[in-house]
């Protein structure tokens, strides 16, 4: 019989991975957000419990899936005092989706096994079509007996398993998946110049990136991201804050390793701006905004 499984953290990705559990068979049985109407709503549609209590989900589940926002988050579903998922963990296991420090993956497998449980990263290298699709790219850091327990269910969240990677120990995965959007970052970044400065040029944009297309200057953001920064399209797959939180990652690790990263420290440095013009829901292709002529946050006049 399958898992039952429990969701924490049902936005855009984590409703998404549980609808596809559910369509090839999985028991979802709990679901928890911070916002209470997410997980109702959700719970509704799949005949789950909405918890109003963590220790509820691990009550009713056999694995949890976690993709929450950021290291804070993740530490408190863990660690809070008077709920937690760990109360009654013996014998479940987590699975771990959300960007956040490596150290974190590492102090999160140290407190499950402390609880008799057992605890695994999958960091995510796609996006909200593809959690709905069942083609995540999956990097998983842990031990190799527990993501082998888990496999049946990383392989249907990962286009059968052709999308699925074990890293190799906590942590390491995590490390991978901020070196993963550090670069797509500064590559999302240098189109955004590219398609600026070219639009200042009043060259024809179409043709501009037909020729980034079939030159060096190819990148799979030109795909993803291109048209969108043209159009000034940033309906949100990836948003900028979370851009800005990724790249901050990637540079902590630099630090730690006494390793300069000038693009890396640039990329974030326009993406904390985006962010802080109260931009940071745009989607990543939003950082076009500040490379365009005319475009950008509006400038507060003096009085």
């Amino acid at each position: 019989m399958p898992e039952k499984i429990g969701f924490v953290g049902v936005g855009r990705m984590g409703a998404n991975m549980a609808r596809r559990l559910k369509e090839v068979g999985y028991p979802v049985t709990a679901v928890y957000d911070a916002r209470p109407a997410a997980a109702s709503e959700l719970a509704k549609e799949l005949g789950a419990e909405a918890c109003t209590k963590l220790s509820r989900v691990t009550e009713l589940s056999d694995v949890v899936i976690t993709v929450v926002t950021d290291d804070k988050a993740q530490v408190a579903i863990f660690t809070n005092k008077k709920d937690n998922l760990l109360q009654g963990a013996k014998g479940r296991v987590f699975i771990n989706c959300a960007t956040i420090s490596p150290k974190t993956h590492v102090a999160v497998e140290k407190l499950a096994k402390k609880a008799k449980a057992a605890s695994l990263e999958a960091c995510m290298a796609s996006s909200i079509n593809q959690a709905r699709a069942g083609t995540l790219y999956l990097m998983c850091g842990g031990e190799k007996a527990v993501f082998d327990k888990v496999n049946k269910i990383l392989v249907q969240l990962s286009d059968g398993g052709k999308l699925l990677r074990h890293i190799g120990k906590a942590g390491q995965a995590a490390q991978v998946k901020a070196l993963v959007n550090m670069v797509m970052n500064i590559n999302t970044a240098g189109l955004a110049e590219g398609l600026g400065l070219g639009a200042a040029l009043k060259l024809d944009l179409k043709t501009l990136m037909e020729v980034f297309s079939q030159t060096g200057a190819n990148s799979r953001v030109l795909v993803t991201d291109g048209e969108d920064m043209v159009n000034r399209d940033h309906s949100c797959f990836f948003s900028a804050s979370h851009a800005a939180k990724d790249s901050g990652i990637a540079l902590s690790l630099a630090k730690e390793q006494k390793l300069n990263l000038p693009l890396a420290a640039a990329t974030f440095a326009q993406y904390t701006k985006l962010t802080k013009a109260g931009l940071g829901e745009l989607d990543k292709s939003g950082i076009a905004e500040l490379t365009f002529k005319g475009r950008g946050p509006k400038k507060k006049v003096k009085k």
